[in-house]
Protein backbone atom coordinates (compact mmCIF):
# COMPACT_ATOMS: atom_id res chain seq x y z
CA UNK A 1 0.00 0.00 0.00
CA UNK A 2 2.78 2.55 1.33
CA UNK A 3 4.41 1.63 -2.37
CA UNK A 4 1.43 2.36 -4.52
CA UNK A 5 0.90 5.93 -2.63
CA UNK A 6 4.59 6.38 -2.97
CA UNK A 7 4.51 5.47 -6.83
CA UNK A 8 1.23 7.52 -7.08
CA UNK A 9 2.88 10.58 -5.62
CA UNK A 10 5.95 10.29 -8.20
CA UNK A 11 3.49 9.61 -10.98
CA UNK A 12 0.99 12.77 -10.13
CA UNK A 13 3.60 15.42 -9.16
CA UNK A 14 3.73 18.51 -11.45
CA UNK A 15 7.28 17.90 -12.59
CA UNK A 16 5.67 14.60 -14.50
CA UNK A 17 2.91 16.11 -15.27
CA UNK A 18 4.93 18.72 -17.21
CA UNK A 19 7.08 17.21 -18.70
CA UNK A 20 4.52 14.73 -19.93
CA UNK A 21 2.58 18.04 -21.34
CA UNK A 22 5.75 19.11 -22.72
CA UNK A 23 6.60 16.02 -24.49
CA UNK A 24 2.91 16.14 -25.71
CA UNK A 25 3.82 19.33 -27.59
CA UNK A 26 6.73 17.89 -29.08
CA UNK A 27 4.62 15.13 -30.71
CA UNK A 28 1.94 17.00 -31.86
CA UNK A 29 4.91 18.97 -33.89
CA UNK A 30 6.34 16.18 -35.20
CA UNK A 31 3.15 14.49 -35.72
CA UNK A 32 2.03 17.81 -37.75
CA UNK A 33 5.30 17.26 -39.75
CA UNK A 34 4.57 14.06 -40.67
CA UNK A 35 0.96 15.03 -41.65
CA UNK A 36 2.16 17.38 -43.99
CA UNK A 37 4.77 15.39 -45.54
CA UNK A 38 3.38 16.12 -48.92
CA UNK A 39 4.89 19.80 -48.39
CA UNK A 40 7.73 18.51 -46.54
CA UNK A 41 10.63 20.15 -49.17
CA UNK A 42 8.70 23.36 -48.67
CA UNK A 43 8.67 22.93 -45.08
CA UNK A 44 12.18 21.75 -45.00
CA UNK A 45 13.49 25.10 -46.95
CA UNK A 46 11.90 27.14 -44.81
CA UNK A 47 13.41 26.00 -41.64
CA UNK A 48 16.05 26.07 -43.33
CA UNK A 49 16.00 30.04 -44.61
CA UNK A 50 14.31 30.37 -40.53
CA UNK A 51 17.63 28.69 -39.23
CA UNK A 52 19.87 31.27 -41.33
CA UNK A 53 17.92 34.23 -40.20
CA UNK A 54 18.23 33.11 -36.60
CA UNK A 55 21.82 32.54 -36.66
CA UNK A 56 22.32 36.09 -38.54
CA UNK A 57 19.92 37.74 -35.66
CA UNK A 58 22.33 35.40 -33.15
CA UNK A 59 25.67 36.90 -34.14
CA UNK A 60 24.28 40.65 -34.37
CA UNK A 61 22.62 40.24 -30.66
CA UNK A 62 25.12 41.58 -27.85
CA UNK A 63 25.14 38.18 -25.80
CA UNK A 64 28.39 36.47 -24.84
CA UNK A 65 30.13 34.84 -27.57
CA UNK A 66 29.89 31.47 -25.85
CA UNK A 67 26.37 31.66 -25.73
CA UNK A 68 26.15 32.66 -29.37
CA UNK A 69 28.40 29.72 -30.30
CA UNK A 70 26.33 27.06 -28.18
CA UNK A 71 23.07 27.82 -30.08
CA UNK A 72 24.20 28.50 -33.55
CA UNK A 73 26.28 24.93 -33.72
CA UNK A 74 23.28 22.70 -32.88
CA UNK A 75 21.09 25.29 -35.32
CA UNK A 76 23.27 24.41 -38.29
CA UNK A 77 23.60 21.17 -37.49
CA UNK A 78 19.95 20.21 -37.17
CA UNK A 79 18.05 23.46 -39.63
CA UNK A 80 15.01 22.22 -39.29
CA UNK A 81 13.99 22.49 -35.86
CA UNK A 82 17.07 24.64 -34.76
CA UNK A 83 15.82 28.01 -35.39
CA UNK A 84 12.20 27.23 -34.27
CA UNK A 85 13.60 25.82 -30.71
CA UNK A 86 15.95 28.84 -30.58
CA UNK A 87 12.47 31.28 -31.25
CA UNK A 88 11.39 28.75 -28.38
CA UNK A 89 13.54 28.58 -25.95
CA UNK A 90 16.59 30.59 -26.63
CA UNK A 91 17.72 34.17 -25.80
CA UNK A 92 15.80 37.12 -23.45
CA UNK A 93 13.27 38.53 -25.80
CA UNK A 94 10.58 40.28 -24.00
CA UNK A 95 6.78 40.80 -25.11
CA UNK A 96 5.34 44.27 -25.05
CA UNK A 97 3.90 43.59 -21.51
CA UNK A 98 6.86 42.27 -19.56
CA UNK A 99 9.01 45.00 -21.30
CA UNK A 100 6.69 47.73 -19.95
CA UNK A 101 6.88 45.30 -16.49
CA UNK A 102 10.53 45.51 -16.92
CA UNK A 103 10.71 49.25 -17.54
CA UNK A 104 8.42 50.00 -14.74
CA UNK A 105 10.48 48.24 -12.19
CA UNK A 106 13.89 50.05 -13.75
CA UNK A 107 12.51 53.42 -13.33
CA UNK A 108 11.03 52.78 -10.04
CA UNK A 109 14.65 51.58 -8.66
CA UNK A 110 15.87 54.51 -10.03
CA UNK A 111 13.26 57.31 -8.83
CA UNK A 112 13.58 55.77 -5.34
CA UNK A 113 17.04 55.07 -5.04
CA UNK A 114 19.11 58.05 -7.59
CA UNK A 115 18.32 60.79 -5.31
CA UNK A 116 21.20 58.49 -2.71
CA UNK A 117 23.71 58.30 -5.27
CA UNK A 118 26.98 59.72 -3.94
CA UNK A 119 29.63 57.81 -5.19
CA UNK A 120 32.17 60.34 -6.06
CA UNK A 121 31.56 62.35 -2.88
CA UNK A 122 31.67 59.45 -0.88
CA UNK A 123 34.57 57.46 -2.56
CA UNK A 124 37.43 59.87 -3.24
CA UNK A 125 39.36 58.93 -0.39
CA UNK A 126 39.55 55.12 -1.94
CA UNK A 127 40.94 56.53 -5.27
CA UNK A 128 39.59 56.55 -8.92
CA UNK A 129 38.95 52.74 -9.02
CA UNK A 130 36.52 52.93 -6.15
CA UNK A 131 34.65 55.45 -7.31
CA UNK A 132 34.25 54.37 -11.27
CA UNK A 133 33.19 51.03 -9.90
CA UNK A 134 30.79 52.53 -7.46
CA UNK A 135 29.65 55.16 -10.08
CA UNK A 136 28.81 52.36 -12.81
CA UNK A 137 26.32 50.35 -9.86
CA UNK A 138 24.82 53.58 -9.31
CA UNK A 139 24.10 54.22 -13.26
CA UNK A 140 23.43 50.88 -14.42
CA UNK A 141 21.85 48.91 -11.60
CA UNK A 142 20.29 52.28 -10.32
CA UNK A 143 22.42 51.01 -6.54
CA UNK A 144 24.22 54.06 -4.82
CA UNK A 145 26.53 53.47 -2.41
CA UNK A 146 25.62 53.98 1.75
CA UNK A 147 28.00 54.57 4.83
CA UNK A 148 26.55 54.53 8.09
CA UNK A 149 26.06 50.24 7.87
CA UNK A 150 27.71 47.63 9.70
CA UNK A 151 28.19 44.31 8.36
CA UNK A 152 28.71 41.01 9.59
CA UNK A 153 30.23 38.15 7.53
CA UNK A 154 29.30 34.56 8.12
CA UNK A 155 31.89 32.02 6.98
CA UNK A 156 28.98 29.31 7.27
CA UNK A 157 25.72 28.91 7.06
CA UNK A 158 25.08 27.47 10.67
CA UNK A 159 26.11 30.87 12.49
CA UNK A 160 23.60 32.60 10.35
CA UNK A 161 20.59 30.95 11.94
CA UNK A 162 20.15 32.50 15.52
CA UNK A 163 21.32 35.84 14.33
CA UNK A 164 18.39 35.83 11.31
CA UNK A 165 15.93 34.77 13.80
CA UNK A 166 16.55 37.08 16.47
CA UNK A 167 16.18 39.80 13.89
CA UNK A 168 12.83 38.44 12.88
CA UNK A 169 11.84 38.57 16.48
CA UNK A 170 12.58 42.15 16.82
CA UNK A 171 10.53 43.03 13.96
CA UNK A 172 8.34 46.04 14.72
CA UNK A 173 6.71 46.88 11.23
CA UNK A 174 7.20 44.00 8.16
CA UNK A 175 9.14 41.01 7.12
CA UNK A 176 10.56 41.11 3.66
CA UNK A 177 11.65 37.40 2.45
CA UNK A 178 12.74 36.43 -1.17
CA UNK A 179 14.35 33.51 -1.47
CA UNK A 180 15.32 30.54 -4.61
CA UNK A 181 14.07 27.90 -2.32
CA UNK A 182 12.27 27.44 0.73
CA UNK A 183 12.30 23.84 2.38
CA UNK A 184 10.25 22.27 4.97
CA UNK A 185 12.59 21.09 7.64
CA UNK A 186 14.52 22.77 10.67
CA UNK A 187 15.52 26.03 8.94
CA UNK A 188 12.34 27.18 7.50
CA UNK A 189 9.58 25.74 10.08
CA UNK A 190 11.77 28.16 12.84
CA UNK A 191 11.18 31.37 10.33
CA UNK A 192 7.79 30.20 9.67
CA UNK A 193 6.61 30.07 13.39
CA UNK A 194 8.05 33.81 13.84
CA UNK A 195 6.22 35.13 10.37
CA UNK A 196 2.88 33.78 11.50
CA UNK A 197 3.52 35.54 15.01
CA UNK A 198 4.14 38.42 13.33
CA UNK A 199 1.27 38.42 10.84
CA UNK A 200 -0.78 37.79 14.01
CA UNK A 201 0.63 40.84 15.44
CA UNK A 202 -0.47 43.00 12.59
CA UNK A 203 3.27 43.42 10.76
CA UNK A 204 3.12 43.84 6.84
CA UNK A 205 4.63 39.95 6.31
CA UNK A 206 5.55 39.01 2.53
CA UNK A 207 7.16 35.93 0.82
CA UNK A 208 8.67 35.63 -2.58
CA UNK A 209 9.69 32.08 -3.65
CA UNK A 210 11.01 31.00 -7.26
CA UNK A 211 8.87 28.14 -8.39
CA UNK A 212 11.43 25.96 -10.20
CA UNK A 213 13.45 26.60 -7.03
CA UNK A 214 11.45 24.89 -5.25
CA UNK A 215 9.93 22.27 -7.48
CA UNK A 216 10.52 19.37 -5.43
CA UNK A 217 10.30 21.36 -1.65
CA UNK A 218 6.66 22.98 -1.45
CA UNK A 219 3.65 21.41 -3.09
CA UNK A 220 2.06 23.33 -6.13
CA UNK A 221 0.15 26.11 -4.13
CA UNK A 222 1.61 26.88 -1.22
CA UNK A 223 1.48 30.73 -1.46
CA UNK A 224 -2.27 29.93 -0.82
CA UNK A 225 -0.92 28.01 2.34
CA UNK A 226 0.77 30.69 3.43
CA UNK A 227 -2.12 33.44 2.99
CA UNK A 228 -4.33 31.02 4.93
CA UNK A 229 -1.67 31.78 7.66
CA UNK A 230 -1.87 35.91 6.98
CA UNK A 231 1.49 35.91 4.71
CA UNK A 232 1.32 37.47 1.81
CA UNK A 233 3.24 36.08 -0.93
CA UNK A 234 4.01 35.79 -4.61
CA UNK A 235 5.63 32.90 -6.62
CA UNK A 236 8.24 33.94 -9.26
CA UNK A 237 7.45 33.02 -12.82
CA UNK A 238 5.01 29.75 -12.21
CA UNK A 239 6.49 26.62 -14.13
CA UNK A 240 3.90 25.80 -16.99
CA UNK A 241 3.63 23.04 -19.81
CA UNK A 242 5.04 25.53 -22.31
CA UNK A 243 7.93 25.68 -24.12
CA UNK A 244 9.32 29.11 -23.64
CA UNK A 245 12.26 30.90 -22.81
CA UNK A 246 10.52 32.78 -20.08
CA UNK A 247 11.53 29.26 -18.23
CA UNK A 248 15.14 30.19 -18.16
CA UNK A 249 14.62 33.55 -16.31
CA UNK A 250 14.50 32.49 -12.49
CA UNK A 251 14.93 34.31 -9.10
CA UNK A 252 17.97 33.31 -7.78
CA UNK A 253 18.09 36.49 -5.02
CA UNK A 254 18.33 35.97 -1.19
CA UNK A 255 16.60 38.84 1.07
CA UNK A 256 15.80 38.60 4.52
CA UNK A 257 14.59 42.08 5.59
CA UNK A 258 13.38 43.72 8.29
CA UNK A 259 11.60 47.03 9.18
CA UNK A 260 13.96 48.48 6.44
CA UNK A 261 16.97 48.54 8.66
CA UNK A 262 18.27 45.12 8.94
CA UNK A 263 19.01 42.72 5.73
CA UNK A 264 20.75 39.15 5.41
CA UNK A 265 21.86 38.02 1.64
CA UNK A 266 24.37 35.47 0.51
CA UNK A 267 24.27 31.89 -0.95
CA UNK A 268 22.53 30.80 2.04
CA UNK A 269 18.44 29.25 1.05
CA UNK A 270 15.68 28.26 3.71
CA UNK A 271 16.41 25.15 3.41
CA UNK A 272 18.17 22.42 6.04
CA UNK A 273 20.93 21.50 3.84
CA UNK A 274 22.81 25.39 4.01
CA UNK A 275 22.94 25.01 7.73
CA UNK A 276 24.35 21.53 7.52
CA UNK A 277 21.07 20.06 9.06
CA UNK A 278 20.52 17.91 6.64
CA UNK A 279 23.46 16.32 4.67
CA UNK A 280 23.52 15.64 0.84
CA UNK A 281 26.72 16.47 -0.86
CA UNK A 282 29.27 16.33 2.68
CA UNK A 283 29.90 19.19 4.55
CA UNK A 284 27.93 22.46 3.05
CA UNK A 285 29.85 25.49 2.86
CA UNK A 286 28.08 28.58 2.47
CA UNK A 287 28.16 32.29 3.39
CA UNK A 288 25.96 34.68 3.92
CA UNK A 289 26.38 39.19 5.17
CA UNK A 290 24.17 40.95 7.25
CA UNK A 291 23.48 44.78 7.19
CA UNK A 292 22.27 46.99 9.59
CA UNK A 293 21.50 50.85 8.57
CA UNK A 294 20.80 52.87 6.05
CA UNK A 295 22.41 49.79 2.97
CA UNK A 296 19.38 48.38 3.92
CA UNK A 297 16.95 50.67 2.37
CA UNK A 298 18.52 49.55 -1.22
CA UNK A 299 17.43 46.05 -0.61
CA UNK A 300 14.18 46.92 0.54
CA UNK A 301 13.67 48.99 -2.66
CA UNK A 302 14.84 45.68 -4.29
CA UNK A 303 12.47 43.62 -2.63
CA UNK A 304 9.57 45.93 -3.65
CA UNK A 305 10.38 46.30 -7.22
CA UNK A 306 10.06 42.30 -8.01
CA UNK A 307 6.79 42.60 -5.62
CA UNK A 308 5.38 44.51 -7.44
CA UNK A 309 6.97 43.05 -10.97
CA UNK A 310 4.94 39.66 -10.02
CA UNK A 311 1.56 41.06 -8.83
CA UNK A 312 1.47 44.27 -10.71
CA UNK A 313 1.19 46.22 -7.84
CA UNK A 314 1.66 50.00 -7.07
CA UNK A 315 3.35 50.26 -3.88
CA UNK A 316 3.99 54.10 -1.72
CA UNK A 317 7.86 52.85 -1.43
CA UNK A 318 8.64 56.44 0.98
CA UNK A 319 5.78 54.32 4.00
CA UNK A 320 9.03 51.66 4.25
CA UNK A 321 11.31 53.63 5.17
CA UNK A 322 13.08 53.04 8.12
CA UNK A 323 11.87 55.13 11.14
CA UNK A 324 15.24 54.66 13.06
CA UNK A 325 18.39 53.13 12.63
CA UNK A 326 19.68 51.01 15.18
CA UNK A 327 22.06 52.28 17.32
CA UNK A 328 25.06 49.85 15.80
CA UNK A 329 25.07 50.91 12.21
CA UNK A 330 27.03 53.69 13.75
CA UNK A 331 29.48 51.15 13.35
CA UNK A 332 29.77 51.23 9.66
CA UNK A 333 30.46 54.76 9.29
CA UNK A 334 33.82 55.32 7.18
CA UNK A 335 33.41 52.21 5.07
CA UNK A 336 31.08 51.87 2.16
CA UNK A 337 28.42 49.13 0.88
CA UNK A 338 26.49 48.98 -2.28
CA UNK A 339 24.06 46.10 -2.60
CA UNK A 340 22.62 46.02 -6.03
CA UNK A 341 20.91 44.21 -8.11
CA UNK A 342 20.87 41.91 -11.65
CA UNK A 343 18.33 41.85 -13.74
CA UNK A 344 18.47 39.10 -16.91
CA UNK A 345 15.73 41.20 -19.02
CA UNK A 346 17.32 44.78 -18.90
CA UNK A 347 20.52 44.02 -21.51
CA UNK A 348 23.00 45.20 -18.77
CA UNK A 349 25.28 42.22 -17.43
CA UNK A 350 25.61 44.08 -14.11
CA UNK A 351 27.24 40.85 -11.91
CA UNK A 352 29.92 40.42 -14.74
CA UNK A 353 30.61 44.06 -15.32
CA UNK A 354 31.44 43.53 -11.16
CA UNK A 355 33.16 40.79 -11.36
CA UNK A 356 35.40 41.88 -14.45
CA UNK A 357 36.15 44.96 -12.61
CA UNK A 358 37.21 43.44 -9.64
CA UNK A 359 39.67 40.80 -11.17
CA UNK A 360 41.48 43.35 -13.96
CA UNK A 361 41.53 46.34 -10.94
CA UNK A 362 43.61 43.75 -9.30
CA UNK A 363 46.83 44.65 -7.84
CA UNK A 364 48.09 42.15 -5.30
CA UNK A 365 45.36 39.36 -5.05
CA UNK A 366 42.08 38.28 -6.06
CA UNK A 367 40.27 35.36 -3.77
CA UNK A 368 37.07 33.87 -5.46
CA UNK A 369 34.74 31.71 -3.37
CA UNK A 370 31.96 29.95 -6.35
CA UNK A 371 30.32 26.65 -6.54
CA UNK A 372 30.17 26.43 -10.18
CA UNK A 373 32.63 28.03 -12.41
CA UNK A 374 31.02 27.87 -16.00
CA UNK A 375 32.94 30.97 -17.08
CA UNK A 376 32.25 33.57 -20.21
CA UNK A 377 35.28 34.63 -22.56
CA UNK A 378 35.20 37.60 -20.71
CA UNK A 379 36.04 36.46 -17.47
CA UNK A 380 38.14 33.76 -18.43
CA UNK A 381 40.44 35.97 -20.23
CA UNK A 382 40.59 38.75 -17.38
CA UNK A 383 41.22 35.78 -14.37
CA UNK A 384 44.37 34.67 -16.99
CA UNK A 385 45.32 38.23 -17.87
CA UNK A 386 45.64 39.10 -14.25
CA UNK A 387 47.32 35.91 -13.30
CA UNK A 388 49.92 36.87 -15.81
CA UNK A 389 50.50 40.21 -14.44
CA UNK A 390 51.58 38.67 -11.23
CA UNK A 391 48.21 39.25 -9.47
CA UNK A 392 47.51 36.11 -7.09
CA UNK A 393 44.42 34.89 -8.24
CA UNK A 394 42.83 31.97 -6.63
CA UNK A 395 40.05 30.21 -6.92
CA UNK A 396 37.66 27.42 -4.37
CA UNK A 397 35.09 25.26 -5.90
CA UNK A 398 33.92 21.98 -4.37
CA UNK A 399 34.98 19.00 -4.39
CA UNK A 400 31.77 16.62 -3.75
CA UNK A 401 29.54 18.26 -6.90
CA UNK A 402 25.62 19.03 -6.43
CA UNK A 403 25.12 18.24 -10.29
CA UNK A 404 27.50 15.95 -12.17
CA UNK A 405 27.43 17.36 -15.19
CA UNK A 406 28.11 20.62 -13.82
CA UNK A 407 31.23 19.29 -12.03
CA UNK A 408 32.81 17.88 -15.38
CA UNK A 409 32.54 22.04 -17.03
CA UNK A 410 33.72 23.59 -13.78
CA UNK A 411 36.70 20.83 -13.92
CA UNK A 412 37.27 21.52 -18.16
CA UNK A 413 37.54 25.16 -17.01
CA UNK A 414 40.75 24.61 -14.89
CA UNK A 415 43.23 23.86 -17.33
CA UNK A 416 43.62 27.25 -19.65
CA UNK A 417 43.47 28.77 -16.27
CA UNK A 418 46.70 26.74 -14.64
CA UNK A 419 47.98 27.58 -17.29
CA UNK A 420 48.15 31.10 -16.55
CA UNK A 421 49.35 30.94 -13.49
CA UNK A 422 45.82 30.77 -11.27
CA UNK A 423 45.49 28.67 -8.33
CA UNK A 424 42.79 26.47 -8.11
CA UNK A 425 41.45 24.56 -4.83
CA UNK A 426 38.56 22.05 -4.29
CA UNK A 427 36.89 21.75 -0.90
CA UNK A 428 37.25 18.31 0.11
CA UNK A 429 35.10 18.03 2.99
CA UNK A 430 32.39 19.09 0.66
CA UNK A 431 30.37 21.25 -1.16
CA UNK A 432 31.28 25.09 -2.14
CA UNK A 433 28.02 27.07 -2.52
CA UNK A 434 29.44 30.70 -1.67
CA UNK A 435 29.80 33.69 -3.86
CA UNK A 436 32.40 35.79 -2.37
CA UNK A 437 35.43 37.94 -4.12
CA UNK A 438 38.07 39.40 -1.80
CA UNK A 439 40.20 41.94 -3.48
CA UNK A 440 43.65 43.45 -2.25
CA UNK A 441 42.02 44.06 1.69
CA UNK A 442 39.88 46.94 0.13
CA UNK A 443 37.00 45.46 -1.94
CA UNK A 444 34.52 42.57 -1.15
CA UNK A 445 31.24 40.67 -2.57
CA UNK A 446 28.54 38.25 -0.92
CA UNK A 447 25.86 37.58 -2.94
CA UNK A 448 23.88 35.09 -4.83
CA UNK A 449 25.92 35.72 -8.00
CA UNK A 450 27.50 32.46 -9.20
CA UNK A 451 30.46 32.39 -11.81
CA UNK A 452 28.05 30.64 -14.31
CA UNK A 453 26.28 31.74 -17.36
CA UNK A 454 22.75 31.28 -15.31
CA UNK A 455 23.63 33.71 -12.88
CA UNK A 456 25.40 36.04 -15.13
CA UNK A 457 22.95 36.31 -17.75
CA UNK A 458 19.57 34.41 -16.75
CA UNK A 459 18.89 34.96 -13.68
CA UNK A 460 17.59 37.88 -10.52
CA UNK A 461 20.41 38.42 -9.09
CA UNK A 462 21.63 40.64 -5.90
CA UNK A 463 25.16 40.93 -3.95
CA UNK A 464 26.63 43.29 -1.66
CA UNK A 465 29.86 45.25 -2.97
CA UNK A 466 32.33 46.24 0.02
CA UNK A 467 34.51 49.12 -0.07
CA UNK A 468 36.96 48.93 2.98
CA UNK A 469 36.58 47.93 6.40
CA UNK A 470 36.79 44.84 8.53
CA UNK A 471 34.35 42.83 6.65
CA UNK A 472 36.45 42.43 3.64
CA UNK A 473 39.48 40.86 5.75
CA UNK A 474 36.93 38.40 6.74
CA UNK A 475 36.38 37.39 4.07
CA UNK A 476 39.89 36.72 2.91
CA UNK A 477 40.89 35.27 6.21
CA UNK A 478 37.67 32.90 5.68
CA UNK A 479 39.08 32.01 1.92
CA UNK A 480 43.00 30.77 3.34
CA UNK A 481 41.35 29.19 6.59
CA UNK A 482 38.90 27.17 4.22
CA UNK A 483 42.21 26.72 1.71
CA UNK A 484 43.60 24.73 4.44
CA UNK A 485 40.77 22.48 3.95
CA UNK A 486 40.71 22.11 0.10
CA UNK A 487 43.14 19.65 -2.38
CA UNK A 488 44.94 22.16 -4.99
CA UNK A 489 44.60 20.79 -8.37
CA UNK A 490 47.57 21.14 -10.37
CA UNK A 491 48.23 21.43 -14.51
CA UNK A 492 49.81 17.80 -14.37
CA UNK A 493 46.78 16.06 -13.02
CA UNK A 494 44.38 18.36 -15.27
CA UNK A 495 46.61 16.58 -18.19
CA UNK A 496 46.83 13.04 -17.14
CA UNK A 497 43.16 12.37 -17.89
CA UNK A 498 42.29 10.08 -20.84
CA UNK A 499 42.01 11.53 -23.89
CA UNK A 500 38.03 10.49 -24.18
CA UNK A 501 37.66 12.81 -20.87
CA UNK A 502 39.08 15.28 -22.06
CA UNK A 503 37.19 15.26 -25.69
CA UNK A 504 34.00 15.18 -23.57
CA UNK A 505 35.08 18.57 -21.58
CA UNK A 506 35.90 20.04 -24.42
CA UNK A 507 32.43 19.34 -26.13
CA UNK A 508 30.64 20.60 -22.62
CA UNK A 509 32.68 24.08 -22.69
CA UNK A 510 30.97 24.77 -26.15
CA UNK A 511 27.64 23.79 -24.78
CA UNK A 512 28.23 25.31 -21.29
CA UNK A 513 26.15 28.44 -21.81
CA UNK A 514 23.04 26.75 -22.62
CA UNK A 515 23.22 24.09 -19.08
Amino acid sequence: MNFLKKAASILLHRTVLVALLLALQIAILVLATATFSDYFIYFYWFCVVLSVLVVLWIVNTRSDPGYKIAWIIPILLAPVFGGLVYLLCGGNRLSPWMRRRMEGMNRKLADVLLPDAKAEELLEPYGKDAVNQSRYLEQCAFCPPYTNTATKYYALGDDVLEDLLSALRKAERYIFLEYFIIAPGRFWDAVLEILEEKARAGLDVRVIYDDVGCLYTLPKNYNRELEARGIRCQVFNRFIPVLSVRLNNRDHRKFCIVDGHTGFTGGINLADEYINRKMKYGHWKDSAIRLVGEGVWSMTVMFLTMWDYISGAEEDYEAFRPRRLPEESGEGAGYYVQPYTDSPLDGEPVGEAVYLNLISKARDYVYIMTPYLVVSDSVNTALCNAAKSGVDVRLMTPHIPDKRVIFEVTRAHYEPLLEAGVKVYEYTPGFVHGKNFAVDDCYGCVGSINLDYRSLFLHFEDSVWLCGGPTVLDIKRDFLDTQELCEEITLARCREHSVFRRLLRAVLRVFAPLM
